[in-house]
């Protein structure tokens, strides 16, 4: 399984930025597709998950901001993020995972977002 991430870039505050990532290879059609982040300095955290089923699941720090959805028949996830802020800078890493097999897990390469104030 292949994860190409692509929208990062600089924003000013309060500005918006569209992250995309498009899985390739052995896709299954049960899986959890999400965005993560990591902060200078700081451990990588969730920032949001869909299901293949469209559930989703967000950090309390993004809930209201930022938007994740995903189009199953290009496998491909996005994350719509508005009101940025400059503590939102980061690398964001998508994934793919399926929670049954252990072993499928896999992620993308980053992408940074910048965010100055």
């Amino acid at each position: 399984v292949q994860l190409q991430a692509s929208g990062g870039g600089l924003v000013q505050a309060g500005g918006s930025l569209r992250l995309s990532c498009a899985a390739s290879g052995s896709i299954l059609s049960v899986n959890i597709m999400g965005w993560y982040r990591q902060a200078p300095g700081k451990q990588r955290e969730l920032v949001a998950t869909i299901t293949s089923g469209s559930s989703t699941n967000y950090a309390d720090s993004v809930k209201g901001r930022f938007t994740i959805s995903r189009d199953n028949a290009k496998n491909t996830v996005y994350l719509q993020m508005n009101s940025l802020k400059p503590e939102d800078t980061a690398v964001y890493y998508c994934n793919i995972k399926n929670r049954f097999l252990a072993g499928y897990d896999y992620w993308g390469q980053g992408t940074l977002v910048t965010v100055s104030s």
